[in-house]
């Protein structure tokens, strides 16, 4: 039997063991790396409560929020083999296994909610069609809010930023921090606050949302509204284990996912406002970046940009000229 085959077969059979026969309730658990407080996991426990109250209590999604059952590297690989049928990534952590899941993460190609739509309008077949090709369907995708430059001192060029350690966290942040002349540091989000305090990083890209989440005020300044991307998250389910629900159950899994994806996406767009707020109300300055500092990023994103579609294939390149039309 093929890895894939088998693999399949144990999510599958997984899946049913757990709760053997209709009458008793099913449960999976859910691993998410983000905080219960981050609009992220509260749209995704709004999702399981939906699923929940659509299947009459028959089927129920235990949701495992701040990365307490498996750290953010850790879930993907954990849905794909079956360990937990459905989980939440940031999907542009994946760049390394296929270029087209880190589009949404290239500075300044998509800078707005509208420009974001329209981008995952043309990415979202290519992300349904490589999960697919490992045994995994897409079930819904919710942007972040724009991401911010965040640090302890103020900043009106990029050349302001060389020396400081830069938090990263995929390909794209790390190529920042080199371009910048920082020292991109690798920290996972769970582990960022903890980061922060301990002076590991003291400059980061992040979304108003994630510093209120870190508290960056106890350790930054500045937020600077840069607006870089709008990068997203999915949630994925194993093929095995969702083909082995039954119809009703399968219907109302994707008929919530429908309105999860709709609703997450409104409420990104209400805590970009709200959160910047917040960091205003603990005494951060939330300003607009200089226009030095907005030459300066744009420069770095085309460059980003071009290293990106030396890297990502015909599909790749598609896919970039199909948003720009």
């Amino acid at each position: 039997m093929h890895m894939s085959k088998l693999t399949a077969s144990i999510a599958a059979a997984a899946a049913i063991a757990i709760f053997p026969g209709a009458a008793h309730a099913q449960s999976w658990d859910m691993p998410t790396p983000y905080a219960p407080t981050n609009f992220h996991t509260q749209n995704i426990d709004r999702f399981a409560a939906g699923v929940k109250q659509a299947t009459g209590g028959k089927f129920v999604l235990k949701v495992h929020s701040g990365a307490s059952l498996y750290k953010m590297p850790e879930i993907k690989r954990a849905v794909q083999t079956g360990q937990v049928p459905i989980g939440e990534v940031l999907m542009v952590t994946l760049v390394n296994e296929n270029p087209l899941y880190a589009v949404d993460g290239l500075p300044f190609l998509a800078t707005s909610y509208a420009d974001a739509k329209k981008l995952w309008t043309v990415q979202r077949p290519h992300i349904e069609k490589a999960l697919d090709a490992q045994g995994m369907r897409l079930l819904f995708a919710v942007p972040w809010p724009p991401q911010g430059l965040i640090t302890a001192k103020e900043v009106q060029s990029a050349a302001d930023l060389e020396g400081l350690n830069f938090r990263a966290y995929d390909k794209q942040t790390s190529r920042i921090g080199e371009l910048v002349k920082a020292r991109p540091v690798t920290i996972q989000a769970a582990e960022v606050a903890q980061a922060l305090a301990t002076g590991k990083i003291n400059s980061l890209m992040s979304s108003a949302q994630s510093a209120v989440d870190y508290k960056a005020w106890e350790s930054l300044k500045y937020f600077y509204d840069v607006q870089a991307w709008l990068p997203k998250n999915m949630v994925i389910v194993n093929k095995a284990a969702f083909n082995a629900l039954d119809k009703v159950t399968q219907d109302a899994v994707l008929a919530e996912a429908k309105k999860a994806e709709e609703a997450g996406w409104a409420a990104s767009e209400q805590v970009a406002d709200a959160t910047k707020k917040v960091l205003s109300e603990h005494g951060m300055k939330v300003l607009p970046p200089s226009p030095k500092l907005a030459a300066d990023f744009n420069q770095i994103g085309k460059q980003l940009v071009d290293e990106w579609l030396a890297t990502a294939g015909p599909d790749g390149k598609a896919l970039v000229e199909a948003y720009r039309k």
